[in-house]
């Protein structure tokens, strides 16, 4: 179980010297992404510049994109939606070490073109996308971060989907260039609690390595909008997933029914409780899509509240065969 909270924390720092960012985030894998989140069809440029404005003044001002969001396109909007804020703004972006990419240079070019689409000259995070090896390995990988640290072109080195002895040997490569490992990205809700048991969590707690949590409303899952009583479809490629079919949604309908409890009881709504949670882990920043200003700001509401300890463990409780 997550260890016991006794406040939300409300920013959280990457490293000992490095930014510090709000304890909520923005993911935007769906941005310019059309395979898998319908973009250009059920939602616009204008409605994520939207989002990406409404996040900012509720201060949710840290967004997660890749390289291989929308090909590239997560990256332009950004870049483009930045060039019209004069606020500050926290990034992130990741390195997909692909099979042809088997040399240093590789890093530091793929880097280049991650930078020019976002039109910044440094990133205040960067992270491995996936462990994968093949020609290049971890320690040559992690030394290829570290010179980019040197060089100041990235503030922060992190990784994504990492096991715990990945990360363990991650964060040694790196503590040898003098470099801390920031974070791992990992999938990590209320309806996917397996770091919890697997080892992730209590390995990043032991190296101060935060947390960033994908998918932290399970797609959608979380946020009451699809029950089995209303038998609501999602939109996009999550149609073809069983989680949202009648019986998947029956399956969660205690945890349904528990968010929406504390949702009324703090006047806030199922997402913002689901999100809460996370939080209150202390080294865990969610980092929930956002398509609308409406869902941008909704996320945000997540900030500024805690709930009990009562009712932070009767969810731990209701979620515990998802561990």
């Amino acid at each position: 179980m997550n260890a016991p909270f006794q406040s939300a924390p409300q920013a959280i720092a990457l490293t000992p010297d490095g930014p510090t960012i709000p304890a909520l985030g923005v993911g935007t894998w769906a941005w310019g992404d059309s395979l898998f989140w319908s973009y250009g069809k059920d939602y616009t440029e204008a409605d994520l510049y939207e989002a990406f404005a409404a996040a900012i003044a509720a201060g949710a001002n840290f967004f997660d994109t890749a390289e291989v969001y929308g090909l590239g396109e997560s990256e332009r909007l950004i870049g483009r939606f930045l060039q019209r804020t004069d606020q500050p703004v926290f990034l992130a972006t990741k390195y997909f070490p692909l099979p042809w990419r088997w040399s240093a240079q590789a890093v530091s070019e793929t880097l280049t073109a991650s930078l020019a689409r976002l039109q910044l000259a440094c990133i205040d995070l960067y992270q491995v996308h996936w462990p994968l090896d093949f020609f290049l390995g971890q320690k040559d990988l992690m030394n290829a971060l570290a010179n980019e640290v040197k060089q100041g072109r990235i503030k922060a080195v992190g990784v994504s989907n990492y096991s715990a002895a990945q990360m363990q040997m991650a964060h040694d490569y790196l503590a040898e260039q003098g470099v801390p490992l920031a974070v791992n990205q990992v999938q990590y809700s209320l309806l996917h609690r397996q770091i919890e048991t697997n080892g992730v969590l209590d390995k990043a707690r032991q190296l101060n390595v935060n947390i960033l949590a994908y998918s932290p409303l399970a797609q959608g899952l979380l946020t009451g909008k699809y029950t089995a009583a209303n038998d609501q479809a999602p939109e996009g490629a999550r149609k073809l997933n069983p989680r949202f079919s009648k019986s998947g949604l029956t399956k969660i309908a205690l945890v349904l029914e528990t968010l929406q409890a504390i949702a009324q009881a703090h006047d806030k709504t199922p997402a913002q409780v689901a999100l809460n949670w996370l939080i209150a882990g202390g080294n865990v920043v969610p980092i929930p899509g956002a398509k609308n200003a409406q869902q941008a700001r909704q996320n945000a509401g997540a900030l500024g509240w805690a709930m009990s300890t009562t009712e932070y463990e009767q969810l731990s409780r209701v979620t515990q065969p998802w561990r």
